[in-house]
């Protein structure tokens, strides 16, 4: 038997609002009272309405709780602009070009997250369809293989099949799209007058920057639902700043994305004829330096995975020490490189599937 939503979204809201008032301190005749109000809200209509305290509360706990981020040191410093007014889709372009300019901040990079409407049966909401604002096509080439990104391939095409056609580079920046509940996906043109990209280089190998790599700044998630109190904000990007390794080892480095450790291993002279050699390993080292050393001095914020591992820890103490569980999934926690030289490797974590929490749902160009 399927559980009532009703129910469920009043005890997901009473525990968030139980939480909030613990955390915040408030009386409990205010506390009590505001619960009371909730509930009764949810049993009239099916949800309710947070106010602005509340959704900033819950948008950081969120982020508190992600077990796959290991940036959460940070998570008091969320700014939470609120759009949830907002659903159509020209209106929310033009807040993800302001999201996009306030987060970079010049390279200062600051953790935002806007919050547009929430899912509902009744009233009109929108999804984004990106993964990230920004990103770089993938196009299949005719003896199978993909010039750009592999992981976008499929948007690429759904892209595509709108009306959009890149340069055909390996770095096009991908165009948004936006669909409005029960209206047809809305294209827009790749954010490129304000994206900040980073070309890489490396302090040691000049032949590097010949290689034309780069990356963008800032990583904005814009396809995942920000859940609170029982409420799904389907669209509500959001962004932290990029850890090295992100970029270097997956991005960069992974064979199923751009693959580039056998080109940098050449460029080396590295003898890969074998695996023992680790070539993969000195040249995942070169390309992680070029990275950090690339947004260093771009004067673009970025973090290296031994102090990102450092900081997980100082969050973890401060954590325990508020008398809170720390949820963690150790495969995403512990970094892609090095992974036992940094303290988050020794530690055994659980996910613990907390809420509020940022959550993966199905492509909006699947289920939308």
């Amino acid at each position: 038997m399927s559980a009532d939503p009703t129910a469920t979204a009043i005890r997901e809201a009473d525990a968030f609002l139980a939480a909030f008032a613990a955390e915040k301190t408030l009386p409990d005749t205010i506390s009590n009272s505001r619960r009371c109000a909730v509930a009764e809200e949810i049993a009239a209509t099916g949800t309710w309405t947070p106010a602005f305290e509340e959704l900033e509360h819950g948008a950081r706990i969120a982020w508190r709780n992600n077990a796959r981020c290991i940036g959460r040191l940070f998570w008091p410093s969320l700014r939470v602009r609120d759009r949830r007014h907002l659903t159509e889709p020209q209106d929310i372009h033009s807040e993800l070009l302001e999201h996009l300019a306030l987060a970079t901040n010049g390279g200062k990079i600051q953790p935002l997250i806007t919050v547009f409407a929430p899912a509902s049966r009744s009233k009109p909401y929108s999804r984004i369809w990106n993964h990230q604002l920004l990103g770089y096509a993938g196009y299949e080439q005719p003896d199978g293989t993909i010039l750009g990104d592999p992981k976008n391939l499929a948007f690429t095409r759904k892209a595509q099949s709108l009306g959009w056609r890149g340069e055909g580079t390996a770095f096009d920046l991908l165009p948004l799209i936006i669909q409005k509940s029960g209206g047809p996906p809305r294209l827009f043109p790749p954010p490129s007058a304000a994206a900040l990209e980073v070309p890489l280089t490396h302090p040691a190998l000049p032949w590097f920057s010949d290689l034309g790599l780069k990356w963008y700044a800032v990583p904005i998630l814009s396809d995942m639902r920000l859940r609170i109190g029982g409420i799904d904000f389907c669209a509500a990007p959001f962004n932290g700043w990029y850890m090295g390794t992100e970029i270097g080892s997956r991005d960069l480095g992974d064979t199923a994305r751009y693959n580039m450790l056998p080109v940098v291993a050449a460029g080396m002279g590295l003898d890969t004829s074998k695996p023992s050699t680790l070539w993969r390993d000195r040249a995942l080292v070169e390309l992680n330096t070029a990275v950090l050393h690339s947004f260093e001095h771009a004067g673009v914020r970025i973090v290296d995975h031994h102090r990102a591992s450092s900081e997980f820890m100082e969050f973890t103490a401060r954590e325990q020490k508020a008398g809170r569980a720390v949820s963690a999934d150790w495969s995403w926690i512990v970094p892609p490189m090095s992974g036992s030289a940094t303290p988050v490797f020794h530690t055994l974590w659980k996910d613990l599937s907390l809420l509020p929490d940022y959550l993966q749902q199905p492509k909006a160009w699947i289920e939308f």
